[in-house]
């Protein structure tokens, strides 16, 4: 078991040898690495390289097909988010008024967020914390496959918290809210790729009306990371017209 957990550790110097892998070409498609090349640019021997690419492989972040004269290495889609993840750490680190803009289509839900908002132990938490008691329910959001990547970065911003809490007959889980706005999308608005840049205001077209907002992120839910929950002061479909299938751009940013 020990043995197990040490081949599939990866911290720092195992996400190093990731990066070089990556700059070599590995994001887009096997690429050939010399255990010998690679050790040189990590200054370590030859074998601490050849362990490293072995629990990066052990981990999933990394596939190997290993022949005579060296290895072919590519990164996985685990791989290439691990290092979205190291990205957007250090860009939160060196750029201010972080922001993330998401897009995606509107779809249908199940009817929960309405009961689980409407709950007295979050509605007083939304008061006081966000300023607003939200509209009973939640505006479902299928985000497209450029935003799913992008979504990581919504980790990096700050959040308000909402606590756990518990009456006499179960437990709530704690969630966490993000400062939004969202609007109906606009390609000529957002450049048709769905990420906007930190000096995009919320209402980037002057005729579009952005509705103020917050993303819920539960710290148990059964939505995966395709989906996002939004919260709002007033009944976001019908402050923007939006039916099931209509596409919208969600900004996300630090809390206050």
């Amino acid at each position: 078991m020990a043995e197990t957990a040490a081949a599939t550790a990866v911290g720092p110097d195992e996400v190093a040898a990731l990066k070089h892998v990556a700059l070599d070409g590995g994001l887009t498609g096997p690429v050939k690495v010399s255990c010998s090349g690679l050790a040189s640019r990590l200054d370590a021997s030859t074998q601490t390289a050849s362990r490293r690419l072995q629990r990066l492989e052990a981990a999933g972040l990394v596939d190997r097909d290993v022949v005579s004269d060296g290895q072919w290495v590519e990164l996985t889609p685990a791989g290439k988010s691990r290092l979205r993840e190291e990205y957007e750490q250090y860009r939160r680190l060196f750029e201010s008024a972080a922001s993330v803009s998401l897009r995606g289509t509107v779809t249908g839900g199940m009817g929960e967020g309405r009961h689980y908002i409407s709950l007295p132990g979050y509605m007083e938490q939304f008061r006081e914390r966000l300023g607003y008691e939200p509209f009973p329910g939640t505006l479902n959001v299928d985000l497209d496959e450029e935003s799913v990547r992008a979504r990581a970065a919504v980790s990096s911003l700050d959040p308000v918290p909402i606590d756990g809490w518990e009456d006499e007959e179960r437990t709530f889980g704690p969630a966490s809210c993000y400062e939004a706005t969202v609007r109906r999308a606009d390609d000529e608005a957002t450049g048709g790729d769905g990420v906007e840049d930190t000096d995009v205001d919320g209402n980037a077209d002057g005729d579009e009306i952005a509705a103020p907002a917050h993303i819920i992120v539960p710290e148990r839910t059964h939505h995966d990371e395709t989906q996002l929950e939004v919260i709002a002061p007033a009944k976001l479909r019908d402050e923007l017209g939006l039916d099931d299938g209509d596409a919208v751009v969600v900004r996300v940013e630090d809390a206050e």
